[in-house]
């Protein structure tokens, strides 16, 4: 595992620097906490992302999701808990040692983009190198790489005003990106952007989680987003994790009434599965193969294509079932009804 956090709690107040007794139960401490004036931002997190894992974290307005984000650096400082990155001890980090490691294997990308108005694209995407101390020639080529990949490669002598939400937004992702960061830190990125841009800009997102497989924490309180881009979700209730899982965990089994209230109005076949439908068997022949992982949503895109029957692939990539077109329709309708 990349990172994992075990037993992680953030008071704010006078007790807050009090010892806190893990074995007790969580809403015990959390009230008692409260009783005395203090602020419980979080409480007892327990969670883990893999090596090439896009983890969501969401939850509304105060739920805690920023503030987890930034305990998980030491950008704040935990209450209590452990953390380990690597195999290292994060907890017991000098601030030196924190400073460096965030430097060289962390990287953020914000809400409000925060470029520097007085830099070119290139300039505020090579800033990070240039703070490492990289040679001009070489950070402006990884600058220019990035700037590439983003699809900015004839702004790179724009400044941000004479860009567009989106591309200022892209200017971001490529500074993050431009140090080959471990760990890729991302806080409700797409919020300030239109629907139409942030729809493009998740999409940019999973092609470049494509291309380089960085281990990702993505903040947001969109159900949809999190369910295009995350392969788990952590969700947050007044700091406390509620549920942890895919997003079809969430929605087809719920751990309690907030879950099924939060994920009620999620569109189904956007993250309904073929694992779910697909038959076993005799493979019939096809036209096509998937991986088994495809929401129904892309199976219908892929037989209105003209695709008659698909088989799909597990991880492994052994084939292990299949669909017929004629057998979509009934399959949707389920998954409508769950």
């Amino acid at each position: 595992m990349t990172l994992v956090c075990t037993n992680l709690w953030k008071v704010y107040g006078n007790r807050s620097k009090l010892p806190i007794d893990t074995s007790a139960p969580v809403d015990e401490t959390v009230a008692r906490f409260r009783s005395a004036g203090d602020f419980v931002a979080l409480a007892d997190i327990n969670l883990s992302v893999a090596k090439g894992e896009t983890l969501v974290v969401m939850g509304l307005s105060g739920s805690g999701k920023s503030t987890l984000l930034r305990c998980l650096t030491r950008l704040i400082e935990p209450t209590a808990g452990t953390l380990s990155f690597d195999g290292m001890n994060l907890s017991e980090m000098s601030r030196a040692q924190l400073l460096a490691l965030r430097r060289r294997h962390m990287s953020m990308v914000f809400q409000h983009f925060a470029l520097l108005p007085h830099r070119t694209v290139c300039g505020n995407v090579e800033l990070p190198l240039e703070i490492q101390g990289v040679p001009a020639a070489e950070r402006r080529k990884a600058a220019m790489e990035m700037i590439r990949l983003v699809g900015l490669a004839d702004k790179e002598n724009h400044y941000p005003s004479e860009l567009s939400g989106g591309q200022q937004q892209r200017v971001g992702i490529a500074r993050s990106l431009c140090t080959h960061p471990t760990l890729w830190l991302l806080d409700e990125p797409f919020s300030a952007l239109d629907p139409l841009i942030r729809r493009e800009m998740q999409d940019e997102l999973i092609r470049l989680q494509k291309t380089f497989s960085k281990t990702a924490i993505f903040v947001t309180h969109d159900f949809e987003e999190a369910a295009r881009i995350g392969d788990r979700i952590a969700l947050l209730r007044q700091g406390q994790l509620v549920q942890y899982g895919t997003a079809a965990e969430l929605v087809l089994n719920p751990a309690n009434d907030y879950v099924r209230a939060f994920t009620a109005n999620a569109e189904r076949s956007r993250i309904v599965t073929a694992e779910r439908f697909m038959e076993h068997g005799p493979l019939p022949s096809y036209e096509l193969e998937l991986p088994a992982t495809v929401t129904l949503y892309e199976i219908s895109k892929a037989f209105s294509q003209g695709s008659r029957t698909i088989a799909f692939r597990d991880a492994e990539g052994d084939l292990i079932g299949f669909m017929r077109r004629q057998n979509l329709g009934e399959a949707l309708a389920t998954a409508t009804m769950m």
